[in-house]
């Protein structure tokens, strides 16, 4: 996952509404949205070359998110970073043990952003300096540097979920990440990479020749509990591969298209 916008806590948009894109490799095997086999009241796509996952959330509210760190340093860990939304959103372990067990083995994994907790309690884990935060109420955006870096795709996807006055509908936000404006040159980070890298890696939505996004998430939470979830699947060259949607209540998963 490259980058999570939420808006937390917030009184106009209620307790949570995530969005986020996942860049990968097109060719990277991977599984759409849907309850998983193994873990029945789990949520989430799939990664099917490790068996991790990006985003997940169960019907206890344990919810993760993971986002690489870019700086510039080609690094492959000895464990995938899909492992760690996996082991929490599956596990049974306290958010503050699990992080504990993070620092203790982070340096298994290649640089990695960890968004985790329960749905109303989210906590925010850097591999890079190994500092755990709570998440404050509010809007934030997580890339591939630390929370709220000021990137060009952040600050898009902050100004747009800053600018709802209501809960959106899916028909309204969805589109927000499909956007493929790229920065100026001005606007962009030096990660390392080249400025030719970090020019196509500027957009909200990505589009490269081996690499792009591969989905499109919404997931949303209201005061009731209840909990909704979309994704849209992209293919090479930014196709449309298909949608999903499930809701999902405590103790009573449930498919509604």
């Amino acid at each position: 996952m490259c980058v999570i916008a939420l808006a937390y806590k917030t009184p106009a948009l209620g307790p949570l509404v995530l969005l986020a894109n996942r860049d990968e490799y097109y060719h990277r095997p991977s599984a759409a949205l849907d309850f998983w086999h193994d873990a029945p009241q789990t949520l989430g796509g799939r990664d099917l070359q490790a068996g991790g996952s990006w985003l997940a959330i169960d019907t206890r509210g344990r919810l993760a998110a993971v986002t690489h760190i870019r700086d510039g340093r080609p690094q492959v860990g000895a464990r995938s970073r899909g492992e760690l939304v996996q082991r929490f959103v599956t596990g049974d372990e306290e958010p503050l043990a699990f992080a504990a067990w993070l620092r203790e083995q982070r340096h298994e994994f290649a640089p990695f952003n960890l968004l985790f907790g329960p749905s109303n309690d989210l906590l925010h884990f850097n591999s890079r300096n190994g500092m755990l935060n709570r998440v404050s109420p509010g809007i934030h955006v997580l890339a591939n540097a630390d929370m709220d870096t000021p990137w060009f795709k952040s600050k898009r996807l902050r100004e747009r979920l800053t600018s709802l006055r209501r809960p959106p509908q899916e028909a309204e936000i969805l589109p927000w990440l499909s956007d493929s404006t790229a920065a100026d040159v001005a606007e962009l980070p030096n990660t390392g990479v080249g400025l030719a890298l970090e020019k196509m890696l500027s957009p909200i939505f990505i589009v490269g020749r081996d690499y792009g996004t591969r989905a499109s998430s919404l997931l949303t939470v209201n005061a009731r509990g209840e909990v909704g979830f979309s994704e849209i699947s992209w293919g090479m060259g930014g196709r449309e591969n298909g949608r999903r949607r499930y809701q999902l209540t405590v103790g009573l998963p449930r498919r509604t298209t």
